[in-house]
């Protein structure tokens, strides 16, 4: 059963907060690991170049609903869809059910509708890769261009549906979201960093895969070779934009422990350098699958309990009490 509190906003006002179920919040956090699964496997898809295992279709594979006497491409690729239409109905379910179990104002509607938005785009951009040919083996700077759109929109979406979690959490509204603009600049800049570090790993990612090296040398020389595809030129942006990003989530977790919120700052931290430890390693292992995977993991972990942070940073949780 919902609750209701008297909250003091910002500007001395007052206004009725509704939390909500806990199994709602239960329910879209779920969602969030599920999705951290499908991004998973989305990877385990271009590392194995299984991306052309349903052929030039879409959203039928290989012209069939369910494919017969499939290859390991074809399984591979086939399920990774399936876990795409599973997520589907996992957020229009918890569309419908914030919007049942919370009141008009509350910014988790919003971001559940965000999160329905940026999922069909997922749907719409993958189906692109697919329709273009910019699977397996393609090298072209199209592939990169759309790549790189697809990559920073599933980011976005794993953070709208950690926003509606912690939302739903916290029965926030738009209200409470006065705050002054160098937290929010600050934020928004350290989301953003952070963003492109992860859509240059992708990328770089994607090169190691392409063009494989024999040697750490080797893996040196194609990054600054006259000719050397796009690819590998960018893969050097990864570990710069990685220590720029790291500048402004220090900044980030001083604000944080500031505020009270000493812990999950403690937690970024440690997945912040884990997610070093874990580059460091996957560069000098010339990053063989599994690596790419568990760095990945570590990636998306680090970027939901960020804008987690971000969050309590630039919108802190106002008081309330029971009425």
């Amino acid at each position: 059963m919902a609750t209701a509190g008297a909250v003091k906003v910002p500007d001395g006002s007052t206004t009725t907060r509704l939390e909500v179920s806990r199994a709602l919040v239960r329910f879209a956090w779920a969602v969030v690991g599920y999705n951290v699964l499908v991004i998973l496997w989305g990877a385990l898809v271009r590392a194995t170049g299984s991306g052309a295992g349903c052929g030039n279709h879409w959203p039928l594979c290989n012209g069939q609903v369910i494919p017969l006497s499939p290859r390991i491409d074809t399984v591979i690729e086939f399920t990774h869809r399936c876990m795409t239409g599973g997520s589907t109905f996992l957020v229009i379910g918890l569309l419908i059910w914030t919007f049942r179990g919370t009141v008009k104002g509350q910014a988790a509607r919003t971001l559940a509708v965000v999160s329905m938005v940026l999922l069909l785009n997922e749907a719409f951009l993958g189906a692109l890769l697919v329709k273009l040919g910019y699977v397996t083996g393609n090298q072209s700077m199209g592939r990169v261009v759309v790549l790189s759109i697809h990559l920073s929109n599933t980011l976005l979406l794993l953070a709208a549906l950690t926003l509606t979690a912690r939302l739903l959490g916290t029965g926030q509204r738009w209200a409470e979201f006065k705050v002054s603009g160098a937290r929010k600049m600050w934020s928004l800049l350290g989301l953003g960093a952070t963003l492109v570090v992860g859509v240059s790993g992708s990328l770089a990612a994607l090169g190691d895969t392409l063009f494989p090296a024999s040697s750490l040398r080797a893996a040196f020389a194609q990054d600054f070779a006259a000719g050397s595809p796009w690819l590998l030129r960018l893969r050097g942006v990864h570990p710069v934009s990685a220590v720029i990003a790291a500048a402004f989530v220090l900044w980030l977790v001083g604000q944080a422990r500031r505020a009270g919120a000493g812990r999950i700052a403690g937690v970024v931290l440690c997945l912040l350098g884990f997610q070093f430890a874990l580059g460091l390693a996957d560069v000098l292992l010339l990053a063989p699958v599994w690596m790419q995977i568990l760095h990945l993991l570590g990636a998306d972990l680090y970027w939901v309990a960020l804008v987690v942070l971000a969050t309590m940073v630039a919108w802190p949780k106002q008081t309330s009490s029971r009425i």
